[in-house]
């Protein structure tokens, strides 16, 4: 007997908050992966008419938790007070695995094994660690085997300098190891493949610090939750902001990965940033339940993958499939959020998006979709000058689209972003009717 397919359940946006979003500087912040998402999930949850303890399950999405927070998602749910009973797990897709928690949570909620799911994405990359090279490993198992004076005086006589070169974590995890570039030099090869010269990114990542500093100042970052840290200091917005930015002042940056000729800088990138955002999803059968207000809906996902080295377009690759499952053109889209991993890679995207012979030969489709009006595109800023924790991005892209269709009476979005790997992924999202 054939079973018949059952229709996927409606899950709705419940509500959502993030910490800001706080740039590396050199050293360990003052936050862990898991405290960021702690600080963002806790007031969340506490101000629903729902005990944590009723959650199905938390879903948390991170590229590099620390030592101690081995499924970090499941020391999140204890620390939030959710109990033993709510089962929690880890989803890792490079710069999407926010994104990923989100999806998963929606899967879950449609299929009908959840109705209510805490799910998003943190990421302490000041605390991505430093590590020995194997070299050193080898030498140190040899050391603790050596027993008695000679056989330890000749494991010292046996050290060299290249034992004590350091391997920078962050930096070794963004570079692809199979096409050897790192994710910056990916940007450099669309910059160059479709023509994109620094000037145009150099006027994109100060539109990205012009645009954020407008939001702040208007009030419309209310998704922003203050956090102290243990010394008492107070961070309260995102302070990779430069509000005294230029054309001018970014056209004197060095190229970061393709010194003398590149374009990339270090000021036309996403900054290295510590952060989390955490969204509460529900069914239907829970928000009349619990009479929850509802911030929006998740109508669909999509996943694509591309070439490893020209991963920056990726969102083309999700955008264009999702709107073709759905027949949705790009008109029928009120706003848009593509993460900034690069101002390059942002470009290249519109670019490729109404190239004709791209869109038929590499995504599929058949010709090149509206452009994007700028006015539409990340219209409070974006990684550029907010961040990039690799782990909360998605998520924080997710929310922070939902808050834009309240605030400025949009119906439909979608939010987006590259992965490292060579892959893309797109959420289309809805407000609540």
């Amino acid at each position: 007997m054939v079973k018949e397919k059952t229709a996927a359940r409606p899950v709705f946006v419940v509500d959502g908050s993030r910490t800001p979003f706080l740039k590396a500087r050199g050293k360990p912040g003052p936050f862990l992966a898991s405290d960021l998402a702690v600080a963002a999930g806790r007031p969340l949850l506490a101000r629903q008419p729902v005990p944590a303890e009723a959650l199905d399950e938390v879903i948390l999405g991170c590229i590099s938790p620390g030592p101690d927070e081995a499924n970090i998602a499941r020391i999140v749910a204890l620390r939030l007070g959710c109990g033993d009973r709510v089962p929690a797990w880890t989803v890792q897709r490079n710069c999407a695995s926010g994104m990923q928690a989100v999806d998963s949570a929606a899967l879950n909620i449609a299929s009908g094994r959840a109705n209510l799911v805490l799910a998003g994405g943190t990421e302490s990359m000041s605390h991505h660690p430093v590590l020995v090279n194997p070299s050193m490993v080898a030498w140190l198992a040899d050391w603790n085997r050596a027993r008695g004076f000679s056989a330890r005086g000749r494991q010292l006589a046996a050290l060299r300098p290249q034992h004590f070169q350091l391997i920078i974590a962050l930096l070794r995890g963004l570079t692809d190891p199979l096409v050897g570039l790192s994710m910056g030099q990916t940007a450099e090869k669309l910059a160059w493949r479709f023509n994109i010269d620094r000037e145009a990114m150099d006027r994109f990542a100060l539109r990205s610090h012009q645009r954020l500093a407008d939001a702040l100042d208007g009030g419309r970052l209310d998704e922003i939750e203050p956090i102290y840290a243990d010394d008492g200091q107070l961070f309260a917005s995102d302070d990779g902001l430069r509000r005294e930015g230029s054309v001018e002042k970014l056209a004197q940056l060095k190229p970061a990965f393709d010194r003398p000729v590149g374009k990339v800088t270090a000021g036309n990138s996403a900054q290295i940033t510590d952060g989390a955002a955490m969204l509460l999803l529900a069914s239907e059968k829970a928000v009349e339940k619990y009479g929850l207000a509802v911030l929006g809906r998740v109508v669909d996902s999509q996943w694509s993958a591309l070439d490893p080295s020209q991963m920056g377009l990726g969102p083309v690759h999700a955008m264009g499939q999702l709107l073709r499952k759905h027949q949705l053109s790009g008109d029928d889209i009120d706003y848009w959020e593509i993460n900034e991993a690069f101002a390059a890679q942002v470009l290249a995207c519109q670019a490729a998006w109404q190239d004709s012979d791209y869109m038929q030969r590499e995504v599929g489709l058949d010709g090149p979709l509206p452009p994007i009006p700028d006015e539409r595109l990340n219209v409070d800023g974006g990684a550029v000058s907010i961040g990039h924790p690799v782990g909360a991005s998605g998520a924080r892209l997710v929310l922070h689209l939902l808050k834009t269709l309240h605030q400025r009476g949009g119906e439909r979005g979608i939010a987006s972003l590259c992965i490292g790997g060579g892959q893309g992924g797109a959420m289309l999202l809805e407000v609540a009717k």
